[in-house]
């Protein structure tokens, strides 16, 4: 609760800290769901000349002829870009699963489409079938879908304000990691060979155990359980846990407040979320910056780095290292993100910038009604800009080589003016805060309640109660 000052004035907010539940909370749904999601974006470049070797040592066993070109780089583009569009089918699970199991039920469920694949691939070389990997490669895309959209949800209702946007980077990390740890064990002595690449698709089953197995003991997302489901006794106690302190008035009321809003609303579906006029440039904005992410191109050179290295020059025996460096500056600059509260888009390569952004920025622009809806619709662009940039690159690189990049440096240039003009600085600011800014640019009124207080009125009202209540 806000405590007043010596001089009797404005009570000061009391800022959140980052307590020992909400960062274990943080890290192991950020490593058991996001880590997969780097994993499984770069697990199949190192190995990937073995893997072909694999599908036409296959073919030609059951049809005593080699695989043509043309129709192995289809199937090769094929197994990488099932994943995305896993993804995008894992999108469209967000909604009805997140609004039924929770937050962390979500997590947790959607680690049985990882543990299932990992099994399918590992088993892939002695079953003598590419089509377990392309399969596997759509299921475990949905885990990815899934987790890419729930775990900046979970993370940015368990979160203090002040704190939002730096833990809503932890994901991005994670993911960054991930796609660094793939790149290693894809080093030709470690696994990346002949007969490690089906135990390097495997691994990425273990995060799920692990976070099946902890998860359970932190708590659901203190928003899910009063506005959703009603139950404030669980919310206040799952508060207590995250804030280390017995007193979440303040937070419980500001939550109250959003579920008066709500209440006449109801749920927003897709559909309904489409039409609102009070939510228009917000739908916009994710979706462009959804796009401008996905379509920078980055996820292209992870699918495809030692292909793109080796057409630069780079000498063979040097591209799988210098693949791995990729991966380091990956992780150091989203690491750098952590404590740079910016929003420019300078170095998409490195995967900082747009990254983490509109992950957080989707929790931020959507109340708790739309939120599933508005994650449902950024997931779905999200998956589908990467599926075709995984799906057409190999093509577009065999058409205009490293000219290829000019379209998405456009893309990224498009991407940054629009974020510049019309997304607002959202730091430090309530959900309810963040609504009012995108009404005066919706030029609608925002109510709250059964009343037709707005919401500066609303707040002011607040304040004058905690005011009075506060010791």
């Amino acid at each position: 609760m806000a405590k007043e000052n010596e001089d009797g004035g404005k009570p000061v907010e009391r800022r959140g800290r980052l307590t020992v539940v909400l960062a274990l909370a943080t890290l192991i749904s950020a490593f058991g769901s996001s880590f997969q999601y780097g994993y499984n974006v770069a697990v199949v470049n190192s190995p990937s000349v073995f893997m072909k070797q694999f599908y036409n040592t296959t073919y030609m066993g059951r049809y005593g002829r080699p695989m043509e070109d043309s129709f192995l780089t289809l199937l090769w583009s094929f197994s990488v870009s099932m994943y995305p569009l896993g993804g995008f089918f894992g999108s469209l699970m967000v909604a009805p699963l997140v609004n039924k199991l929770g937050r962390k039920g979500t997590l947790l469920f959607n680690n049985i489409f990882s543990i299932v694949p990992a099994v399918m691939m590992g088993v892939s070389e002695i079953a003598k079938s590419y089509e377990i990997i392309i399969v596997a490669r759509v299921i475990v895309g949905i885990c990815a879908g899934l987790s890419s959209n729930v775990v900046p949800m979970y993370l940015g209702e368990l979160s203090p304000k002040n704190l939002r946007g730096a833990l809503g980077v932890v994901p991005q990390l994670f993911i960054t990691v991930g796609i660094l740890s793939a790149q290693v064990l894809g080093i030709r002595n470690i696994l990346g060979n002949s007969t490690g690449w089906p135990l390097m698709l495997g691994l990425t089953g273990i995060p799920a155990v692990i976070e099946l197995v902890l998860l359970p003991f932190f708590p659901e997302s203190p928003r899910y359980m009063l506005i959703q489901k009603g139950d404030e006794k669980t919310a206040k106690k799952a508060l207590q846990r995250l804030r280390g302190w017995e007193n979440v008035e303040e937070e419980l009321e500001e939550m109250r407040l959003e579920e008066q809003s709500e209440r006449a609303e109801g749920r927003l579906s897709v559909l309904s979320l489409l039409s609102q006029r009070s939510l228009r440039w917000q739908l916009v904005s994710i979706i462009i910056m959804n796009m401008g992410q996905q379509l920078s191109g980055v996820n292209a050179i992870y699918y495809y780095a030692d292909s793109i290295y080796a057409t630069a020059g780079v000498k063979e025996n040097d591209i799988q290292y210098v693949t791995v460096g990729t991966g380091a500056v990956n992780v150091f600059m989203t690491i750098a993100a952590v404590g740079i509260p910016v929003l420019v888009v300078v170095d998409h390569i490195c995967g900082i910038s747009l990254g983490p952004i509109p992950y957080v920025v989707t929790t931020e622009m959507f109340r708790q009604s739309a939120r599933p809806a508005a994650f449902m619709v950024a997931g779905s662009v999200h998956w589908l800009s990467n599926f075709t940039v995984g799906l057409i690159f190999p093509f577009l690189e065999t058409g205009l080589g490293p000219y290829s990049f000019i379209i998405f440096s456009v893309i990224c240039l498009v991407t940054l003016v629009y974020i510049w003009l019309v997304v607002p600085e959202t730091k430090s600011k309530t959900f309810l805060e963040i609504c009012q800014m995108f009404a005066k640019r919706n030029k609608v009124e925002l109510k709250l309640g059964d009343g037709d207080l707005s919401l500066k009125e609303t707040k002011e009202s607040l304040e004058d109660a905690l005011r009075v209540t506060s010791f």
